[in-house]
């Protein structure tokens, strides 16, 4: 593990970047709103950070996790209608996932934590 004092290639000390990470997550868990997991929050950042299209197949293979893990993650998301699948017109095979308004307002909100997190540190 590389020594906590020493600063990262970002600018940020290895501990500075713990901190941050440890206030985003405590604030995003006091909120109202869905608490995710990580590799739900990782598929949230694919599919609203990466130009689509995004499939089942494609999210997997990025995570280098299972298809069923990924079908898991997006029933739970589904639900909460943060993401939305569609079968793929195109190729019957492959189920396409899309961003949901409700969704886009989520994640909005969670980057506004991580600025809000990042004032005291970034001078």
């Amino acid at each position: 593990m590389p020594e906590l004092s020493m600063p990262a290639a970002g600018g940020l000390k290895p501990v500075q970047a713990l901190s941050l990470w440890h206030d985003v997550v405590l604030q995003s868990v006091r909120q109202e709103g869905p608490d995710l997991s990580s590799r739900q929050l990782a598929i949230m950042f694919i599919v609203y950070l990466d130009p689509p299209p995004h499939t089942v197949r494609g999210l997997a293979a990025t995570l280098g996790v299972s298809k069923p893990a990924i079908t898991r993650a997006l029933d739970t998301l589904g639900g909460l209608d943060l993401l939305k699948r569609l079968r793929d017109e195109a190729d019957r095979r492959n189920v396409l996932v899309q961003r949901t308004v409700k969704g886009s307002a989520f994640m909005r909100d969670f980057a506004e934590i991580i600025v809000r997190s990042s004032r005291g540190l970034i001078a």
